[in-house]
Formats: C-alpha cells, sequence, structure tokens
C-alpha cells in the first residue's frame, strides 16, 4: 500500500484549488494530498501536475483559469462528453483527462453561477431552469461524484499502487412543519376569522373546525404520530425543522408563543434531530434571523445548529454569510423548488465556500434530492410517476456511495383520500433507504 500522499504541483498557489482539491481527493477518494509550487519538491511521490509545465511521470490536468481569478468573472460554456458523462472546461492537448475537473467541480460545488447575472424567480431565487446542469440535461447526475469515479480510474492507470476509500451510501428524511395545524395553534381572533370565512363558504370546515377545537378531536395537519411511526419502524436518521418567525403572506405557522406548538416542538426535538426553519424574509435579514433563532432557544431550552431556508430561499453569500455570524453549523437549503436533482452536482455534506471573499468557511452544506411539493406542485406528477422519480435519484446516489436527503411536509402525509397514494410513495422511500 502506497502511504505517500499525491502531491498536486502548480506554478501558483490557489485557494480555490486547495479547497476544491480537498473535496475531491479527500472527502470523495479518500487520499492524503499535499500542495506545492516548488518543483524541488516534488521528490518521489505520486504527482498531480495542474500546470502547463512538462513533469515527468505525472499526471496532467491542463488548468483553466477560473481557479487562479479572484472576484467573479462570467463564463461561457460548452458541455461534452467524456466517458459517457457531460464535462466543461476543456484541457488542451496533453492532458491525461480531457477537461478540468478541479475547474469543473468547484464551479459547480461553490454554485459558482449564482453569483453572476441571471434572472430570478417571483420569490428572487435562483431557479433550476437557469443553471447549467439542467440546460444541458445533467440535473439528476451527481457529477461530481462521477467524475471523481472516473479520476480514480485514470490515475490507478499511471499509479498503480493508490488506494481509494470505499464509500458507503447513507439517507435522511427531513420535515420542514410549515403548518403543523389546520385549526389548532390560532389566536381567538385567528380562529374567529377562520370561522367566518368557512360560514361564508359553506364548507365543511365549520364542522371540523368546531370538533378540533371545541371537542378535542385530532387536527387534521397534526400527523406527527404517523410519521414518527414510521420513521421509528424503518429506523431511517431524521430530522425536523421548525418554523419561528411572524406571520406573513409567506409564512403560515403558527405563533411562537402558543402552547400547542412549543408542545409539539418540544415532544419532536426530544426524540429526533431538530433545526430552525428559518422565515421567508430571515434568508436576507440577519436581525430577523438572529431574532428567530432566539425564539427557538426559549421554547426548546437548546441551541440549533443547523437550519433550512422557508421556500429554499437562498442567496449567495448573504444567506449563508448570515447563518455563520448566527452561529449556525450547517444548512439544508442546498437544492431547488422547481426541479429534483443535484443543484450542486454533488449528494455528500461540504464546506460553503465564499466565491466573493476567497475563504473556506466552517459552515457545513448538506444537499438534498428532492422536495416533496416540488414532485406534485411544481411537475405536476402524481404519486407513482413520483415515485419512480425518487428511486432514480436514490439509486444514483447509491452507485457513488453518496448521502440521500428528502424533503417532506406533514401537510403531504394527511390521513385522507388525496394524500394516501404519497403515504405510500413515503413509506416505499423509506423501506428503500436501508
Amino acid at each position: 500500500m502506497d502511504i505517500r500522499p499525491v502531491k498536486i504541483y502548480s506554478g501558483e498557489d490557489s485557494p480555490r484549488l486547495r479547497y476544491i482539491a480537498g473535496i475531491i481527493l479527500g472527502d470523495i477518494l479518500g487520499l492524503s494530498w499535499e500542495f506545492t509550487s516548488d518543483r524541488r519538491k516534488l521528490g518521489k511521490h505520486n504527482v498531480i501536475n495542474y500546470s502547463d509545465e512538462d513533469i515527468k511521470g505525472s499526471f496532467r490536468i491542463g488548468p483553466a483559469s477560473i481557479l487562479f481569478e479572484t472576484g467573479i468573472l462570467e463564463k461561457e460554456l460548452s458541455v461534452i462528453k467524456w466517458k459517457g458523462l457531460p464535462v466543461f472546461f476543456p484541457s488542451p492537448d496533453g492532458s491525461d483527462i480531457p477537461f478540468d475537473i478541479f475547474a469543473a467541480s468547484f464551479y459547480l460545488v461553490t454554485r459558482y453561477e449564482e453569483y453572476c447575472s441571471f434572472e430570478p424567480d417571483e420569490f428572487g431565487r435562483f431557479s433550476a431552469a437557469s443553471s447549467l446542469a439542467c440546460r444541458n440535461g445533467f440535473l439528476e447526475l451527481p457529477v461530481v461524484e462521477l467524475w471523481a469515479k472516473e479520476l480514480s480510474k485514470q490515475l490507478l492507470k499511471k499509479f498503480p499502487t493508490l488506494v481509494f476509500k470505499r464509500n458507503e451510501f447513507s439517507s435522511l428524511v427531513t420535515f420542514d412543519a410549515d403548518e403543523p395545524f389546520e385549526y389548532l395553534g390560532r389566536s381567538l381572533m385567528q380562529s374567529l376569522g377562520g370561522l367566518l370565512q368557512d360560514l361564508t363558504k359553506n364548507n365543511r370546515h365549520v364542522s371540523d373546525r368546531y370538533q378540533t377545537v371545541a371537542k378535542g378531536r385530532p387536527d387534521p395537519f397534526e400527523v406527527f404520530g404517523y410519521i414518527s411511526e414510521c420513521i421509528d419502524r424503518h429506523e431511517a436518521a431524521s430530522r425536523f425543522f421548525f418554523p419561528v418567525g411572524d406571520r406573513s403572506k409567506y409564512d403560515q405557522n403558527p405563533s411562537w408563543k402558543n402552547e400547542q406548538y412549543r408542545s409539539l416542538m418540544r415532544r419532536l426535538s426530544a426524540k429526533y434531530d431538530f433545526g430552525i426553519h428559518p422565515s421567508f424574509s430571515a434568508s436576507t435579514n440577519p436581525a430577523i434571523l438572529a431574532k428567530e433563532i432566539q425564539r427557538l432557544k426559549v421554547i426548546l431550552e437548546k441551541s440549533a445548529m443547523s437550519s433550512r431556508f422557508h421556500y429554499v430561499r437562498l442567496k449567495l453569500p448573504v444567506s449563508y454569510n448570515n447563518l455563520i455570524e448566527s452561529g449556525i453549523s450547517e444548512d439544508y437549503s442546498m437544492g431547488y423548488s422547481d426541479e429534483p436533482g443535484f443543484r450542486a452536482g454533488i449528494n455528500r455534506p461540504y464546506k460553503f465556500y465564499d466565491v466573493l471573499n476567497d475563504v473556506e468557511t466552517n459552515l457545513r452544506i448538506v444537499p438534498f434530492m428532492f422536495m416533496d411539493v416540488t414532485l406534485y406542485r411544481n411537475k405536476k406528477l402524481d404519486a407513482q410517476a413520483s415515485q419512480e422519480v425518487i428511486l432514480k435519484l436514490m439509486n444514483e446516489s447509491r452507485r457513488v456511495g453518496g448521502l440521500f436527503v428528502s424533503i417532506w411536509h406533514n401537510t403531504t402525509l394527511l390521513d385522507n383520500t388525496e394524500c394516501r397514494p404519497w403515504r405510500k410513495v413515503f413509506e416505499t422511500m423509506l423501506a428503500e433507504m436501508k
């Protein structure tokens, strides 16, 4: 077994190169590696030559300019195929692979394109349709992981004593408790207002609201007992995200002061991992974010260390830097609301790199692969078609030994005719996650 570290040689040091080499060589391939810009220090190590120089016996990757730049420069990229995979940032003749894997991976993992000019959606988000991956048909592939796998094969041809780690598939099911109750958790005025609306519309809600609020019948949206039973039966790793922001056009959660809601949060957080679900405005307003984090701490008497933004409303680098300033150590917002897939081209946790300031941070990003409402509301898929999409994404994660993360809402899993097919999808997914 060769225990000597792989040496990466470049004529110029670069924090961007060090960052992405750590992900590709260290996190994914499990190699020990070192960087040097001094050829005299190469010795007898296995050398990845990331330069235009000729180094005998090295594995050469012709470098693109992006890792040696500062700030953001608009890129015109063309996607070609290599080993059946989409690639970009082509390398010149004489390279051992036909594209700059470090540059392409950096571009996707850091979400470089989201720092460039783009047309935001109605909620100010970067949409999947704007992404290079969606436009070129590879959003449903964890291409960074697949590139790394092919790189290992090419490296072995030149350095046959290298040993790579085996990545094990794992999974995590997460829940956003946007609307934990349909009738409970409301103030007297809100309940009266809802009752008046029900009376005006003359629908079934009048009786249901009365039976729930006055007679103690279980709230239709409160299906966390069912969710808990499913999680426990399948021994699934899970995490719940709780909103405690003020009600608004986009935030329909109960008041953080409501005791019924507090009781639910305490019960779930005592048994499962939890995080904060910052409100619509909190993603770009640090004062609101800090206030909500403090509210949840008061309720649960312990600090939330993880988050996922409501509407997955993520603006780079502002949203992530606000989390860092607020003491949050990991975020689960890296995914799209309009399409399933691999937003960052990777399906394992990794550290956030602020491209504007060229600094690697300690904020841990945990990407997700799909959200339930994306499938039935945005994509208009029925339960069966959605199940096929989910299993396909899971299989892609499984073949690279990645972390498969899903987002669900209690309102998708209600005990009624419309939602029972989705309960079946949910339970099938849990069974396949093992």
